[in-house]
């Protein structure tokens, strides 16, 4: 099993809210009501017997990010159930997401999804939102905004204490230098995840800034850097795709280096087995899809809040070699 306790904060929380939903429209437990979920999914039929409320999520991915994906699929599975009509749409640069926003917003829709990743850009569309009577959760990033913002809960990683879990990790690892991998300017997210990795790694730990859209471009700037400088042995990648071509780059340029990275999908599932991989940092991506829009159902149909006003937390966990038997079937449906 996935390791939980001091760097898997998250994982016991998210868990009991996910048994929290799924038998809160069953009797018979998270499975059943799981499998009901799938079958409902399948036939476009609906668990529930809610109205036909409409929900859009609007996110700040770039194209070809799988840990979008997995969002977008947790978010479909619960829609099914829900009796929600789901949309989606995505922009990376930050005023064009807050335009998708109030997009959403002249349409009346009946919940609002949406990622902080680039917050001062999307305040004023949010709040416009909240202020049209639209119930908003914030998933993923901006957590400290959240609330500010009027959104009813944040569900996600807290990025600090997931960057400090990293540092943690390399120093049971034994490392020294590592090259924190940045691959989108701006985004307050990843420049907490490497804050906090560098506040409890005990070795010294750099920032390398890449153009993430550009994979030849990346490759080369970590190779370069590996090939620069034979002291690092480790590279921390901030999402998934780029934990592949940090392995290419390590191979060119004959670096003994570990790859780790945050975030999971099928390719690092089999890297982490294969050992190309030290480590992943897992927040849930399909949790994140899946309880934002299970909780805007329960907003409309109960008045119910999770969380508070603290983030409703759905990681960190590091997941490592010993993992990745288990995980390769859900990574494989898209689910991890």
């Amino acid at each position: 099993m996935v390791r939980t306790g001091v760097r898997a904060i998250g994982a016991l929380l998210a868990v009991a809210l996910g048994a929290l939903t799924a038998t809160g429209c069953s009797s018979t437990g998270g499975k059943r009501a799981e499998e009901r979920a799938e079958r409902a999914k399948a036939s476009g039929a609906a668990a529930v017997t809610t109205p036909r409320w409409t929900v859009a999520m609007v996110t700040h991915a770039g194209q070809g990010d799988t840990f979008w994906d997995i969002v977008r699929e947790g978010a479909e599975q619960a829609a099914a159930k829900d009796n929600i009509e789901f949309l989606y749409s995505h922009n990376k640069e930050g005023n064009e997401q807050a335009q998708l926003v109030r997009a959403a917003v002249d349409q009346k829709v009946d919940g609002l999804i949406v990622s902080l990743a680039k917050p001062e850009a999307l305040k004023d569309a949010v709040r416009e939102a909240v202020e049209a009577g639209i119930p908003v959760v914030t998933v993923n990033s901006g957590s400290a905004q959240s609330e500010e913002f009027g959104a009813l809960a944040h569900i996600g990683q807290e990025e600090t204490t997931a960057g400090e879990a990293v540092g943690e990790e390399l120093n049971e690892r034994g490392r020294k230098k590592a090259v924190c991998v940045l691959h989108e300017q701006g985004n307050v997210g990843h420049e907490q995840r490497c804050d906090g990795a560098a506040k409890t790694f005990g070795g010294k730990m750099e920032n390398l800034y890449v153009d993430g859209t550009n994979m030849p471009d990346v490759q080369a700037a970590i190779e370069a850097r590996l090939q620069a400088d034979r002291d690092v042995d480790a590279v921390l990648t901030l999402g998934a795709p780029f934990a592949a071509t940090a392995v290419k780059a390590k191979a060119d340029a004959g670096s003994g280096a570990e790859i780790d990275t945050f975030d999971l999908n099928a390719q690092v599932a089999r890297a982490l087995s294969s050992g190309d991989i030290g480590f992943a940092v897992d927040q849930q991506p399909y949790l994140q899809g899946y309880e934002a829009v299970d909780l805007l159902w329960l907003y409309r149909h109960n008045a119910n809040v999770l969380g508070g006003g603290r983030p409703v937390l759905t990681g960190p966990q590091i997941v490592t070699a010993k993992d990745a038997e288990e995980l390769a079937e859900y990574t494989a449906r898209g689910t991890r």
